[in-house]
């Protein structure tokens, strides 16, 4: 497996949440990557200590740093415990996934084929089905081909919001860092990585589309409950309505903490 190669830092971020089975078998995803990341950085969202444990075993023969960023369990804060984590690293570039989806052992370096300065990248995802088998309309996504790659980069140029997922989402930190990241006044399940990435958008930053490469499987689970949805929607809209570019409750406190350390 490749390591660094004339390429800036490359931090994986995972968020996670007492499922450690699963993120076991993301981490060792991660682990047989043909290119690896700098470090990965889990954004623990309140698990139990089982989720500790298992990240000490792990890390004790990983070739490269696993990072533990926890917080209390207080509910679903996934864009509190993100920017505490996006805070922590040291890469230029982060990439971001769920502790529940499986990378395909090329991910990261399909990633980093499309890291462009002044872009963030939206990936897409396989959905398993409970037997493990892949959702027949998904299929298509499991294809990997550098040609039809490139073709889709340069044929998705409308942004589209339905195809922004946390799940698969990379960006340059400074980008992430100018417009005070994730928003914390989005809390509970929804709307945070596209309220977030359309700030980048009024920023200035473009979209690149990763198609055909960068393939992620989704490992079956029940669906979330849905009950902080309009609200964080209505979040979204103000940001759309006022091309915001920035939100006051962001990482930059964390930040600061990070610098009186």
């Amino acid at each position: 497996m490749e390591r660094k190669k004339n390429r800036p830092n490359i931090s994986l971020v995972i968020s996670t949440y007492n499922w450690v089975e699963a993120l076991e078998q993301v981490i060792k995803g991660v682990l047989r990557q043909t290119v690896l990341p700098d470090e990965i950085i889990v954004a623990d969202d309140g698990s139990d200590a089982a989720t500790k444990d298992f990240l000490k075993r792990i890390s004790v023969d990983s070739p490269i740093p696993v990072k533990h960023v926890w917080h209390e369990d207080r509910g679903f804060r996934r864009t509190v415990i993100l920017n505490k984590a996006i805070a922590a690293a040291s890469g230029d570039y982060i990439i971001e996934i769920d502790g529940d989806v499986i990378p395909e052992r090329h991910f990261i370096e399909d990633h980093i084929g499309m890291m462009k300065k002044g872009h963030f990248v939206c990936g897409s995802r396989v959905m398993l089905q409970r037997d493990g088998s892949i959702r027949p309309s998904h299929c298509v996504n499991m294809l990997r081909c550098g040609v039809l790659r490139k073709v889709a980069d340069a044929c998705f140029t409308d942004f589209d919001e339905r195809h922004v997922r946390g799940c698969n989402l990379a960006f340059w930190r400074d980008d992430f860092i100018a417009i005070n990241g994730y928003n914390e006044d989005i809390t509970g399940w929804g709307h945070e990585d596209r309220e977030m990435v359309y700030r980048l958008l009024y920023r200035g930053v473009k979209e690149r589309r990763l198609k055909f490469g960068g393939i992620v499987r989704h490992i079956y689970h029940k669906a979330p409950g849905m009950d902080s949805k309009p609200r964080n929607y209505s979040i979204q809209r103000d940001t759309v309505a006022h091309h915001s570019t920035w939100c006051d409750n962001g990482i930059a406190k964390y930040l600061d903490a990070c610098i009186r350390k």
